[in-house]
């Protein structure tokens, strides 16, 4: 009995410890699931950012990365860019530089259609300045507003057109001849000094009625006749300070252009034509390269008709 009281008594108590030791594997996975986040809310913002074209171009080469390396022929495979076709437009699927010739001829078309556009604004402005000022020293003017009615001033598709008529009763050259009135020589001399710093080329044209000229069959004629009164004012509009190089062209008519058709023998249709051209008109009726036509050598008008020239009808 004494040796049962005397063995010592163990008594066992558990305690419970914290969890153990799991490492930071769950913190690469979080970051992962953010990096996934950031990038998934990057490619909604460039999606919602990015043009229709484009889009298709993209899409054109995920559906397929590999087909050109695997078989071959123009694409991605053969490009420095990943995109099909490249250049500014992805929706292309052929060729491979960043502007085709296309692109280039284009961009070159709209450049000079503004070029054209800008120049013509420039004539139409500097035609409405001069018609203007043409006005203006005909009204100032006594002797010139005198004659007004034998001066016409319109702005045409081919620029500023300044019509000198002639009238029954008040004709500019002598009947069957070059030579100036004293009258016509002021308004020519007017008009020429007005002119003496136009920028557009100026065209010049003599024209005369139906009615034969006397000596037709002697090989003078009205073709001849018109030119030579062309050539007249031209000497006229020159004198007075416009520059010879601004003249683009000088031709006689005859009656080819009457004014006023329904009566072609009418003395209306007897008048020189002066015409600051457009620049488009000038490439249209000059040539596209600018080049000046040459004026042939007229016969010089005489106070006299032609040598053997019966006057006939004026004209």
């Amino acid at each position: 009995m004494s040796e049962k009281k005397l063995q010592p008594i163990i008594i066992k108590r558990v305690k419970k410890g914290g969890h153990g030791h799991h490492g930071g594997a769950w913190k690469i996975a979080y970051a992962d699931f953010v990096t996934a986040m950031m990038a998934f809310f990057l490619l909604m913002w460039l999606l919602g950012s990015t043009a229709k074209g484009e889009l298709q171009g993209i899409a054109a080469y995920f559906a397929s990365p590999l087909k050109v390396a695997m078989q071959g022929g123009d694409g991605s495979g053969n490009s420095s860019s990943v995109i099909p076709g490249g250049g500014n437009d992805l929706s292309k699927v052929h060729g491979q530089v960043r502007r085709s010739d296309s692109d280039n001829a284009t961009n070159r078309r709209t450049s000079l259609e503004q070029a054209r556009a800008e120049r013509a604004r420039l004539d139409a402005q500097r035609i409405r300045t001069l018609q203007a000022k043409i006005d203006s020293i005909i009204t100032e003017n006594p002797r010139l507003n005198e004659y007004r009615s034998q001066i016409r001033i319109d702005v045409t598709p081919d620029g500023l057109q300044i019509q000198i008529v002639d009238d029954q009763n008040r004709p500019m050259f002598d009947s069957g001849s070059a030579l100036v009135k004293p009258y016509m020589r002021d308004i020519l001399r007017e008009i020429g000094a007005a002119l003496g710093n136009v920028e557009n080329r100026i065209s010049l044209a003599g024209h005369t009625d139906a009615t034969p000229y006397g000596n037709g069959d002697r090989g003078y004629s009205n073709w001849e006749l018109s030119a030579d009164r062309a050539n007249a004012s031209r000497r006229e509009l020159v004198a007075a300070g416009m520059p010879d190089g601004k003249l683009g062209r000088v031709v006689g008519l005859a009656a080819s252009d009457l004014l006023e058709p329904q009566d072609p023998r009418a003395a209306i249709n007897r008048r020189i034509t002066i015409t600051v051209l457009t620049h488009e008109a000038e490439e249209r009726l000059l040539g596209r390269r600018n080049v000046p036509l040459p004026i042939l050598p007229l016969p010089q008008p005489t106070a006299e008709t032609p040598d053997n020239a019966a006057p006939g009808p004026a004209s």
